[in-house]
């Protein structure tokens, strides 16, 4: 049950027009930041909440029951308070988020109004629109082990165990030129298989992306030297004599667990359970065991 102060009720019963939204945003790197569509900036639970972003939100439904209740947020980008780069490198991805409503001739009369996570966020010029998703969006997330042919395990992680600190698995590189927005060539990976780094994971040490880091969807040994392409591009162009670490990548499957890192014993999958073609074959006449027809 919401608790709201008497002295603010007080001001909501009469009518009292002097209310402004503020939100609280925290990252999973821990930076906190708050802004409000107020016209002067308001601090709220300890969080100073930046005003003049234009931010904005969307009409909001809240339900009873289990279903994912959700609004949207828009407002402008600024280097001071929310960049695009930041935007661009996923730092916002799944950040933590809470909804205050605030008197903003007194922002100590407030009230706690929706606990959620950012989900999708579109950026148009320099404005952004992100999804307010509710705290029962974790409902609908895949909890438990399947029943799949492939890993359920991610490498590297405590069930897989494989170390992805081996140099077998691990190598640092550096940009040797550019075959596109996302795609590069590579200097120092001549040592590792073709197709080794596809699904591993790409960071930036050096240039500036530093700090970034993306799937690599494309790892190839050619005669013109090592191509890495990204599934992501960065935020910031990509420059000759960037520097980077990759790791290996895993597609999940039985064989690849066994050769590429030999860690069958630790494979999170089911390969031999029947799949949908043996679920609706059906015998066929004429045929016994062992392929003889009577």
């Amino acid at each position: 049950m919401r608790s709201i102060p008497p002295a603010l009720q007080a001001k909501l019963d009469s009518g009292v027009t002097t209310l402004a939204r503020c939100w609280i945003i925290t990252r999973r790197d821990g930076v906190v930041m708050g802004f409000t569509d107020h016209d002067a900036d308001l601090t709220v639970a300890g969080t100073l909440c930046h005003a003049g972003t234009g931010l904005t939100a969307s009409e909001a439904t809240a339900r009873l029951g289990l279903q994912v209740d959700g609004s949207e947020i828009a407002g402008a980008l600024a280097d001071d308070s929310l960049a695009e780069s930041d935007l661009a490198a996923g730092r916002y991805d799944a950040a933590s988020i809470e909804l205050h409503l605030v008197d903003w001739s007194e922002p100590a009369l407030n009230v706690l109004l929706a606990k959620g996570a950012l989900g999708e966020v579109r950026r148009e010029g320099a404005a952004f629109t992100a999804e307010f998703r509710s705290l029962a969006h974790r409902l609908n997330e895949e909890n438990g082990r399947l029943y799949t042919a492939t890993c359920s395990a991610d490498l590297g992680d405590a069930h897989c165990t494989v170390d992805l600190g081996d140099p077998a698995f691990h190598a640092g590189g550096t940009v040797a030129g550019l075959a596109g927005a996302s795609a590069f060539h590579a200097s120092g990976l001549d040592g590792f298989a073709d197709g080794l780094f596809i699904g591993g994971k790409l960071s930036f040490t050096g240039g500036a992306n530093a700090g970034f880091a993306v799937e690599v969807k494309t790892h190839r040994v050619a005669l013109d030297g090592v191509l890495i392409e990204l599934w992501q591009k960065p935020p910031e162009p990509i420059a000759v004599s960037d520097a980077f670490t990759v790791t290996a990548g895993c597609d999940k499957r039985f064989a690849t667990c066994r050769d590429r890192f030999a860690n069958a014993v630790n494979f999170r999958g089911f390969p031999h359970i029947p799949g949908n073609d043996f679920v609706i074959s059906y015998p066929v006449p004429g045929k016994v065991a062992g392929g003889r027809t009577g």
